[in-house]
């Protein structure tokens, strides 16, 4: 095989290797059938909920709530982020609130972000917005603080003044660390918006389809949903790979 191929397949080794496993336990009997189903009959039962479009609405649901905390954290937390990063003394101020927040698990400011929002989207989409904006911010600045000191120095040899230093040398050595900051804020995002459909009242999204189907003991609707959730987490992550080769190319040049 050509080692071009090889590399090309590469990435479908690891779910190759997860069914084949998962297909294992199954069949040896390592755990009760009516509590694991096979991969074949969990796949089946997903492709029927999608030709059926029964999925597809809690699907959209769940992407349209996490795209909308993303954006509201992304313009938030990135400009905040490099005007924080841009001055030391600044960001050492708040140092202490931003690691903080950020240390402390979304999900436990739940009841706080109930008590102001109520049972509504507008909570969902808060509380996940919140955790996506801490992680951005903190990826934004660290990328601005951590630029190059060799091109900052060249630059001013070159006689830039500072915004021309900050436009064309700190803002384009910082944008590889932001977008890992937003890479790990929407995947944040889709977490904490999961945690919140499967707890706070919803009546949509695959964090109640999946908490709905465990209560009622359907395992098939509740691993087809969790599949779903886990592809839908990695397509948003593989998108931001994309982009950030395709308009960061000099990264690491």
């Amino acid at each position: 095989m050509e080692p071009t191929l090889t590399r090309r397949l590469l990435p479908f080794l690891g779910p190759v290797l997860f069914f084949v496993v998962w297909y294992g336990v199954v069949v040896l009997g390592l755990v009760n059938k009516v509590l694991l189903p096979s991969p074949f009959e969990t796949v089946a039962f997903l492709a029927n909920s999608l030709v059926k479009g029964v999925m597809v609405i809690d699907i959209w649901a769940t992407f349209e709530r996490t795209a909308i905390a993303f954006a509201c954290a992304a313009a938030v937390g990135v400009p905040l982020g490099i005007a924080l990063g841009s001055s030391e003394t600044a960001y050492r101020s708040v140092e202490f609130l931003i690691d903080f927040f950020r240390s402390t698990p979304s999900s436990a400011l739940i009841p706080l972000f109930l008590l102001i929002f109520g049972i509504t989207d507008a909570n969902k989409i808060a509380i996940a917005a919140f955790a996506a904006v801490l992680v951005i911010l903190f990826n934004s600045a660290y990328g601005v603080m951590h630029a190059r000191k060799t091109r900052i120095l060249a630059a001013r040899v070159m006689g830039a003044n500072a915004w021309d230093i900050f436009r064309d040398v700190l803002l384009m050595e910082s944008l590889s660390q932001t977008f890992v900051g937003l890479r790990n804020g929407i995947s944040m995002a889709l977490v904490i918006v999961i945690v919140a459909e499967m707890f706070i009242g919803s009546e949509t999204g695959l964090g109640h389809r999946i908490i709905d189907a465990q209560q009622v003991l359907n395992v098939k609707d509740m691993y087809a949903s969790i599949l779903v959730t886990g592809a839908l987490g990695y397509l948003l992550n593989v998108a931001f790979l994309v982009m950030e080769k395709r308009f960061i190319h000099w990264s690491g040049k």
